[in-house]
């Protein structure tokens, strides 16, 4: 029995059946190094997915590894009942660079756990449980969390804490506002939020919560300043907007550090985490001093914040800023987008390339089905295709969206010109390979022009 098989066995009789796993024969990854990974077999894969947007930099970065270890030599956990000097300097700042005037910060786990939070600020602020989410959102697994996902793939239970109203316009590609310019989609989206506002909502309404791109939801980019227009009509009903960067923030987008920065807009409480900690177990909520002090009872975390996540996390914030990694994000993701949507004339399959900087999404459709006004038909079976077959190559990518039809490429943001131009080489071969089985339709060699397609191999 491989490596592999035997800890998939093992797996499947002390974890629960609910867990997701890629691959018809899933594998463990052993170790990384930039943005390369070794899977358990000794296989080397280049990663264009950071385990979930998750490692932002590279793979064991020095500059991260040295601060844990040393961290890890002095003391590793204290509790917040005791002043924690690493998460107070990553604490500064966070909340220098979230640009919210008189930001307090408050630290947690995960992303889930921020969003919880924000959901209780807003509500204990506002007074109200009414909370308005977007439509193919995904906010995280716990029970708040996911009454406020519009993502039925990741809503396991209908009961919810919370009175939820679904606002519309996240998603371009599948909205019936589609079709319009930008401009005129998101006003048609604003009028749309104030109908809802008139007709669902009793009274006062706490929050919207929102991601600048919908992560889960398969990188669905609503036009630049789409938040803005929303965020006239938020204001004159006095209802906070809540800025999900759980997955756009730290440069990633590219143009701006923080997702939400593209709408011309401040929101008025941020969650976070994934890429700050490169993989380390961290998440938080910044907020204006007003909004953060409102709990009127006492609290603590206990491992939010512990001064091992803080000090890897202080480290590579530094660096993601000392590097201008946003920079680079915005070079090589232009790179990607330009030679994917060069060649998707070719390849039918290809229905939707978006995204911005390291944040693209491909999405797959059925070859014809697209019709005036209407996006084609998702095509589950060829993204989990492309899947399996990226990875036969060597590279790694992600996939979700509505319809477990999009593609999702997320590299470490130190991602290089040749690792671009190499990854975008596998993905177009694999999609012009599975078009051509699955529905018959060769893809012109033109679509495959650049770089060998790397391969998996032993190192």
């Amino acid at each position: 029995m491989s490596v592999h098989a035997s800890l998939l066995e093992r797996h499947r009789k002390v974890m629960p059946d609910w867990i997701a796993m890629y691959y018809e024969q899933p594998i463990a990854l052993a170790r990384g190094e930039g943005r390369h990974v070794w899977d358990a077999e000794g296989t080397r894969y280049l990663d264009f997915f950071g385990g979930i947007l998750t490692t932002s930099t590279a793979h064991a970065l020095p500059e991260v590894v040295s601060a844990v270890q040393q961290q890890a030599e002095r003391i590793m956990h204290s509790s917040t009942l005791y002043l924690i000097e690493p998460m107070i300097e990553l604490a500064e700042e966070v909340a220098a660079a979230s640009a919210i005037p008189d930001a307090k910060v408050f630290f947690t786990t995960s992303g889930t756990e921020a969003n919880e939070l924000a959901l209780m600020l807003a509500t204990t602020a506002r007074q109200s449980s009414q909370v308005l989410a977007m439509r193919n959102s995904y906010h995280g697994r716990s029970f708040g969390a996911v009454a406020i996902t519009g993502n039925r793939a990741w809503r396991p239970s209908q009961l919810s804490p919370l009175n939820v109203g679904w606002v519309e316009g996240g998603y371009p590609y599948r909205s019936p506002y589609g079709t319009l310019p930008p401009e005129e989609y998101s006003a048609a989206c604003a009028r749309d939020l104030e109908r809802l506002l008139e007709s669902f909502t009793a009274g006062q309404v706490a929050a919207l919560i929102a991601e600048p791109i919908q992560g889960v939801g398969g990188f669905a980019c609503p036009p630049d300043g789409f938040y803005g227009e929303l965020k006239h009509v938020l204001d004159h009903e006095g209802v906070l907007l809540i800025a999900d960067e759980v997955q756009t923030g730290w440069g990633r987008t590219g143009e701006h550090f923080w997702g939400w920065q593209a709408h011309g807009v401040m929101p008025d409480i941020v969650t976070f985490a994934k890429g700050v900690g490169n993989g380390l177990s961290i998440g938080g909520v910044i907020a204006r001093a007003e909004l953060m002090d409102c709990v009127p009872c006492g609290s603590i975390s206990t491992f939010g914040g512990n001064p091992l996540s803080a000090a890897g996390s202080l480290a590579n914030l530094r660096y993601i800023q000392a590097h201008d990694l946003q920079r680079n994000c915005a070079g090589r993701g232009t790179e990607l987008l330009e030679r994917l949507r060069a060649a998707q004339p070719g390849l039918p399959l290809l229905g939707d390339v978006r995204g911005k900087g390291l944040m693209i999404g491909l999405e797959l459709v059925v070859p014809g089905s697209e019709a005036e006004g209407l996006a084609g038909t998702p095509d589950a079976t060829a993204a989990a295709a492309v899947l399996e077959g990226c990875r036969e190559r060597g590279l790694l990518v992600g996939k979700g969206g509505l319809g477990g039809n999009v593609l999702r490429i997320a590299p470490p943001m130190t991602l290089t010109t040749e690792e671009a131009a190499e990854g975008a080489d596998v993905l177009l071969q694999v999609i012009g390979h599975v078009q051509q089985q699955l529905h018959g339709i060769a893809a012109p060699d033109a679509a495959f022009d650049g770089a060998p397609s790397a391969h998996a191999s032993r190192a």
